[in-house]
């Protein structure tokens, strides 16, 4: 029972981590597809507000986008912040500046166009439709979920042979009683269902206890970057994992990873019985 439990812990936190890096990469993916940016490099003699401007009319004259909001100083101050301290005056820094530019998702514009104006109007500004960005964050999504499965699929297969291993040992120990039970007449499916409502009991409590323990961490979690929003900790683990709350999917997921353990668990007793009993008919009647 223990060690199901804890093979369901590790395959619960598994099931939980591949949903909240799911989720949290998806929700990186639409807000970035949502919006591109311009950056505009400062140069000697280029009047910064006028050509802010120029860029922003542009970008609206554009099918297909929605808006374009311009960075002030302040904004850019604050995104220099973490790296250059307060109290920036941008005025004696060649800092570039962004227009960021939201796009019509039903109609998106055609970028490839939209650079070729922008840099025929503005020579110093440079289109960032962030598809690099996407590109890695779909990769490093799928790859999260295949090494998910792939520990999942390894935790079961550990789950199986332990459960293997202690039917055996639980037949060892009752091997007279099971031999008499089966010469007597007592059919392999009662014997088998003997054991299989005993590792099934024992299957459920150890799944149930360890995907309760990986449940009551994942909710801890979410609560504590909610009520320490402010700290610099917790900003940090909100801007990696969002709220770090795996959802209803990730729920769902674990309930059903403890259901699957509880019937695996039986089923394995199950089919090694019926395999040790079928070996004993077997057997001649000298070596029985």
């Amino acid at each position: 029972m223990t060690v199901i439990a804890i093979m369901t812990f590790l395959a619960s936190l598994t099931v939980g981590a591949v949903t909240l890096v799911s989720d949290t990469a998806s929700q990186w993916q639409n807000d970035i597809s949502r919006e591109i940016t311009v950056q505009v490099k400062p140069e000697e003699g280029l009047d910064m507000a006028a050509t802010l401007g120029v860029i922003r009319d542009l970008a609206l004259a554009t099918p297909g986008i929605a808006d374009a909001t311009i960075l002030d100083d302040a904004a850019t101050a604050r995104l220099l912040e973490p790296w250059l301290g307060e109290g920036l005056d941008l005025k004696d820094l060649p800092v570039p500046r962004l227009v960021v530019i939201t796009i019509d998702e039903g109609k998106p514009p055609d970028f490839f166009a939209l650079a070729t104006r922008l840099r025929a109007a503005v020579p110093a500004a440079e289109l960032d439709d962030h598809r690099a960005w996407v590109s890695r964050l779909v990769t490093m999504a799928r790859a999260t979920v295949f090494v998910g499965v792939a520990v999942l699929t390894l935790v079961l297969i550990a789950t199986v042979l332990t459960v293997v291993f202690a039917t055996r040992g639980a037949m060892s120990g009752n091997r007279q009683i099971i031999e008499v039970l089966h010469f007597v007449g007592a059919r392999s499916s009662f014997i088998a269902g003997e054991f299989e409502r005993h590792f099934l009991r024992l299957g459920l409590v150890g799944a149930v206890a360890g995907g309760a323990v990986a449940l009551v961490l994942f909710a801890a979690m979410g609560l504590w970057t909610t009520s320490n929003r402010a700290t610099p900790e917790a900003d940090q683990i909100s801007a990696l994992f969002g709220s770090f709350s795996i959802g209803w999917a990730g729920y769902f997921g674990v309930v059903v990873l403890i259901a699957t353990v509880g019937g695996l668990t039986a089923f394995t007793s199950r089919m090694t019985v019926m395999r040790h009993l079928a070996a004993i008919d077997m057997l001649s009647p000298v070596e029985r």
